[in-house]
């Protein structure tokens, strides 16, 4: 009984950091997280200028929408406000037009 343990106690301590480093290296990839190389380095990092190019145009996507929304809004806002009369004869001009 004392020769297993004997046997085991190394074993498990030689084993159980590299299958921790795959646990973790899953659970980080899993999750999303970047993973990072031997020297703890983001191995998916872009470069800086890439991510101010990739910034830079994802704002200006956002603010051409808050444009487009802020539109929307007034023309809901306008329609709130309206008298209903009037709506109704703007939509069968519409109508007509067609």
């Amino acid at each position: 009984m004392s020769t297993t343990w004997g046997l085991l106690v190394p074993l498990a301590a030689i084993t159980i950091f590299p299958l921790s480093k795959v646990f973790n290296t899953w659970v980080r990839a899993k999750h999303g997280y970047p993973l990072e190389d031997e020297r703890r380095r983001d191995k998916d990092r872009l470069s800086t200028t890439r991510e101010t190019e990739l910034l830079s145009a994802e704002n200006e996507r956002l603010t051409g929408k808050i444009g487009r929304l802020e539109e929307r809004i007034a023309v809901l806002e306008r329609i709130a406000t309206d008298p209903a009369e009037r709506t109704a004869r703007e939509i069968e001009a519409l109508r007509t037009s067609d």
